[in-house]
Formats: structure tokens, sequence, C-alpha cells
């Protein structure tokens, strides 16, 4: 039997991973939705038969037109980065509102929402602000779904945090650390979170999970740990904090959508750490080890090459 699967957020990392992921298998149409000009075409020709919709989801639209017949919904679109505080609204709330609205009108059964572990953190930026917005909405929807909380994410078609600072580094003369480095992160490598959505699709389980990753790391030795992996001709240097936040400052004078701005570089150094939960045994998948999953994101030579834009 071939199940419907709606995914939201199609063209970003998650999207893109989940479908270099399923769209193999033959149990299930995948239904792709996204409004990005140009990586959702860039998905469509890497899967060129399967439905992939270009929509603004923040937007009423035939697009509801697609939910029809669902077997469950992957509600994954969301804004992660910008200056612009209506975006993050748009795209993680009105569009999560008016998806809810789709599933409940072609009686869904149901949906894995992609929440974030910035619901758990200090940080206070337009993200942090939208994304618990958007997991409060969803704590009130009747349909049954699960909410996954993953930490910061890596691995093929990251545009964004650790792939921006690889390719940074192929670019730039020095790699820029702030501070001393010493703030510890939680990279979670996005194939096995691609394998927990698939695992959900399956089992279908309810409630609400924080998805880590399961090795600390300080944010220095993991920049040396990527700097090893691909060997750039960047030469790591440390410099203080407040020397970086201007330099971002004067950066975002000149590109009005920067791949990093102060608001992350602030979330950046604050001393926190996430639940960490034995998702590998809760959700039947094995966890990669750290290296091991930045040498295949950054080594692979199908989806290694392929870059998002922004």
């Amino acid at each position: 039997m071939t199940r419907k699967i709606v995914i939201t957020g199609a063209a970003g990392l998650v999207g893109q991973n989940l479908f270099a992921r399923l769209a193999p298998r033959s149990d299930m149409r995948l239904i792709g939705i996204d409004k990005h000009p140009t990586n959702t075409p860039l998905l469509k020709r890497m899967h060129p038969d399967l439905e992939i919709i270009q929509a603004d989801l923040a937007q009423p639209g035939d697009w509801a037109d697609a939910f029809a017949g669902a077997d469950a919904v992957v509600l994954n679109q969301a804004q992660i980065g910008g200056l612009v505080e209506k975006e993050f609204i748009d795209n993680n709330v009105r569009a999560t509102e008016r998806i809810v609205d789709a599933m409940r009108q072609h009686n869904v059964p149901y949906f894995v929402h992609i929440s974030s572990s910035v619901v758990n953190s200090k940080a206070n930026d337009f993200y942090t602000q939208s994304k618990t917005a958007q997991e409060r909405f969803i704590d009130t929807v009747e349909i049954p779904h699960v909410a996954l909380r993953p930490t910061l994410m890596f691995g093929w078609f990251d545009r964004k945090h650790l792939g921006w600072l690889r390719r940074f580094m192929e670019k730039a003369p020095v790699f820029p650390i702030p501070g001393n480095g010493r703030f510890i992160r939680q990279p979670l490598y996005v194939g096995d979170f691609a394998s927990i959505i698939a695992s959900c699709l399956e089992s279908k389980p309810t409630g609400t999970f924080d998805i880590s990753g399961r090795e600390q790391i300080d944010y220095g030795a993991l920049i040396q740990l990527i700097h090893d992996i691909v060997k750039p001709k960047a030469r790591i240097v440390y410099i203080p904090y407040r020397l970086f936040w201007l330099l971002l400052t004067v950066y975002a004078l000149v590109d009005k959508n920067p791949p990093f701005t102060t608001k992350q570089l602030e979330a950046l150094i604050i001393p926190e750490t996430f639940p960490v939960i034995d998702w590998p045994a809760r959700f039947g998948v094995t966890a990669t080890p750290l290296k091991a999953a930045l040498e295949e994101t950054y080594l692979d030579p199908r989806y290694a090459p392929i870059t998002l834009d922004f």
C-alpha cells in the first residue's frame, strides 16, 4: 500500500535530506511544498518523478488541495535567518496555522511537527520567539502528532550554520572564532534526524521529544575538526567577541540578508546544553558518530558539492 506524505519546507535542509532518503521508497508517494525560488526547482530537478509545489504557505492558495488523501504531513517549513521580524512570523506562525487548517479540512490523520531546541534556549531573537509561538499553537491542535525539537543541524545541503562556515573556510585567508571558542555545541546530523522522522511516519508516536546531538564539543574544537576534514586554505584565528560583533554589524549594512547575524552570534556564545534522550532506542535508529557524519557531509561525491541558496 502506497502512503501519501506531504512535506512542507521541502527545499530546505531537513526537507532536502528527507527527500534524498525517502524518494527511493516505493511505499511512499511524496509531495513537497516550498516557496524558495531557486531551491524548490533544484529539488524538482533532483527528483523529477515526484510532485513538487512552489507556493507561499503563509498565503491561501491551491496548495491546500495537496493535503487531500494525505496519510501524514511533515510540518517542516521555517524561517531560520534574516533581519525582518515579519518573515519569521509569516513562515513560522502564519504558515503553520494555514497548514493546520488544510489538514483539518482534508482530515489528515497524523503529522510530524519539526520544532526546535530554541524553545528551551535562553536566546531572545525573532527565530526563538516565532518557533516558541509555533509550538504553543501546535500544542492546541487536536490532530495526533509528534513534535521534534532538534538542536543545531548539519549535513548535506546545509546553506547556513556549519555549511556556510565550511564554505567561508574555502574563500577567506583566515577563519575568525569569537572569544576563546569555548562554548559548548551539540550539533545534530540531519541524516540521523531524517531517519527519526521516517521512523515517526511508520510508528506514529505522539508527544514532544528533544532531539539533541549526542556529542558535546566546544565550538572552536568543532571548527578545527571541520578544518581537518576539508583542509581549506583559511587559517583559524581567535578574535575578541566585540570586534567580531562589530564586523557582523558592518557586513549587515552591505548584505541585507546576511548568512550570520549579530543575533545568531549572541545566541552562539550562550553557555547552555540541551536535554539528551536515548533517541536511537526510542526511534530505532543508529546515531552516526560526529566525525563520521562530518566526513559524509563534506566528502560525499553525490551531495557534498550541492549548495542551496539563501
